[in-house]
């Protein structure tokens, strides 16, 4: 839980290995009952998951809600392409952003928010190997400066 009254659903952990998160964004999903009864069960991943434009509305693609075990009829797909709500000026300036080269939409958090699902969206650029092996160096060293620091008090 956050201060703010947000209840974390699921983080993508990988999202900040892999790319250099450069803007942040909150959107809304539109989502099915059955899908919202998953998700406060926190049976979601959005390791694989990326948003799309497509005819001028943002799309997330690839993020997996598991299937809500007591769904009575009609259970809803997993894998679903699920409709990201953002309002039209941020849409637009995300389209300009977006045509740069070498920039996609990562979802970084899934959350609940006043009761609505959110999903927290980065714009990233893809890490090089060298970029990867270059934080985890950075990592490292701010790890065993904290433990030298531990072991003088």
């Amino acid at each position: 839980m956050f201060a703010d009254g947000q209840k974390l659903i699921v983080d993508n952990r990988r999202a900040r290995h892999d790319y250099h998160l450069l803007e942040r964004f909150e959107a809304g999903l539109e989502l099915r009952g059955s899908e919202v009864k998953s998700l406060r069960q926190g049976q979601a991943n959005l390791t694989r998951a990326f948003a799309e434009l497509r005819a001028g509305e943002l799309w997330l693609i690839g993020a997996h809600i598991a299937p809500y075990e007591q769904a009575s009829l009609g259970s809803h797909d997993p894998d679903r392409d699920r409709r990201l709500l953002l309002r039209r000026r941020e849409i637009d300036s995300l389209t300009g952003e977006l045509n740069e080269k070498g920039l996609t939409l990562i979802p970084t958090r899934l959350y609940f928010k006043a009761g609505r699902a959110k999903v927290e969206l980065a714009l990233a650029r893809g890490k090089t190997g060298r970029d990867k092996r270059d934080d985890m160096a950075k990592r490292d060293a701010k790890r065993e400066i904290e433990r030298e620091l531990k072991a003088r008090r």
